[in-house]
């Protein structure tokens, strides 16, 4: 099963300072058709604007993946983790027995970033924060893993959680092809580019939710970057 979930049908949530579409039920939007996917419960498309962000406030329990678009975040947390993540790197933060954060865009222009949240596997763990870089060029033409629950993915950043979130750069006309397990659940956007996944069109920020499929092939219709997450 395949289905397109148009950006324009997300939820929305403009306050000034933060320009937020919601994939899944999140704040005070709410639909009971959309409440995740599979272990997947928030996918944010957010737009930050300059010298603002998200002030101090508790998470726990939940592995919290952001995926920067354009410009940069700062985060700071009650853990003294401070760091800077610039358009095209990953942070995650594995709340556990709970943690308090912010994140500031204290860049001169508007940071836009994807905020995922997939839910934890080991409720009361001791969180954790990280950090990485992951060059576009690494990941032209295929999906690299940028963070995972796995012990085989040892390149990639650390959460309490059996899933794996993943990147790709296509070139128009360029496809890429992953083997699935058809029981799991896979939610994948593109942020510039439409694209077609096993045949089926979708809009540059359209959600596209997988599941029973055992591949699923991504052709890019025009340049593309995609995020893809892979999870219970």
């Amino acid at each position: 099963m395949i289905d397109i979930r148009k950006f324009e049908s997300l939820g929305h949530a403009d306050h000034g300072w933060l320009n937020a579409r919601h994939h899944f039920s999140f704040a005070d939007y709410y639909d009971p058709a959309r409440m995740g996917w599979g272990a997947i419960r928030v996918w944010n498309d957010d737009r930050i604007a300059a010298k603002s962000g998200f002030p101090p406030h508790p998470h726990r329990d939940m592995e919290i993946i952001t995926y920067v678009r354009s410009g940069a975040i700062t985060h700071q947390d009650s853990m003294g983790n401070q760091g800077r993540t610039a358009a095209g790197d990953v942070q995650v933060m594995s709340a556990g027995t709970g943690v308090r954060h912010a994140e500031y865009n204290l860049e001169d222009e508007a940071t836009t970033l994807f905020q995922i949240w997939v839910q934890t596997d080991r409720p009361g763990a001791q969180p954790d924060w990280g950090a990485a870089k992951f060059p576009k060029a690494d990941r032209s033409g295929r999906f690299v893993t940028l963070a995972s629950g796995f012990d085989g993915d040892a390149e990639a950043l650390k959460i309490q959680a059996a899933a794996r979130v993943m990147g790709a750069t296509l070139a128009a006309g360029e496809t890429a092809e992953l083997q699935l397990d058809p029981s799991r659940h896979v939610y994948l956007v593109a942020i510039e580019g439409p694209m077609e996944v096993n045949g089926v069109r979708a809009e540059p920020r359209d959600g596209v939710a997988v599941t029973g499929e055992a591949t699923v092939t991504i052709k890019a219709l025009e340049d593309a970057e995609i995020v893809l997450v892979d999870a219970k």
